[in-house]
């Protein structure tokens, strides 16, 4: 099954929507991305963004049938097209990881919440189990997570692009059915 097989929905999250990733939100993400307060909270964004990074970053997602990136695009109510993103990754046995980053004009206005609360009821993987982790450094990303019924599973490491090292992780899961 490949990318363009498989219709990525639009899906509602109150007072904006997740929708599928063009290539018109190369800017944003690029802006956003190379704020190093968002790129050192996220495992795969590069700081400083190279040229070309973004663009092709949006085409290899594009094109995977195993990683679903949505924008939170708030136009519809006057917004910006882009104040973050979500991502869900599929693992095996109906399981998914959930990646998320809010670009930080628009921290602590419960973006991340709400879109995970809409990624997770809509469930568009069908997955059984979502897991997460996040940075042991950003608590208020925990907190989105354990505020969407995540439970915590323990400690790990994850490499960090941008930090170019490993960084601890607080690793969460979600059983949806």
């Amino acid at each position: 099954m490949t990318k363009h097989l498989i219709q990525q929905p639009v899906i509602d999250a109150g007072s904006f929507v997740l929708r599928p990733l063009t290539q018109a939100d190369a800017a944003m993400i690029e802006l956003y991305g190379s704020d190093e307060r968002v790129a050192k909270n996220t495992i795969r964004l590069p700081f400083p963004v190279p040229p070309g990074a973004t663009e092709a970053m949006i085409a290899r997602v594009m094109a995977s049938e195993f990683e679903d990136v949505w924008a939170m695009d708030a136009s519809a109510d006057g917004g910006p097209d882009l104040v973050g993103l979500i991502t869900l990754e599929r693992l095996e046995r109906d399981q998914s990881e959930i990646h998320y980053w809010v670009a930080p004009a628009f921290w602590n206005t419960g973006h991340a919440s709400a879109a995970v609360a809409a990624l997770l009821a809509a469930n568009p993987q069908a997955s059984k189990t979502i897991f997460a982790s996040v940075f042991q450094d950003n608590p208020a990303s925990a907190r989105v997570l354990t505020n969407q019924s995540f439970e915590y599973i323990g400690d790990a490491e994850t490499f960090s692009v941008a930090r170019n090292t490993s960084v601890p992780t607080w690793t969460y899961i979600c059983k949806l059915s």
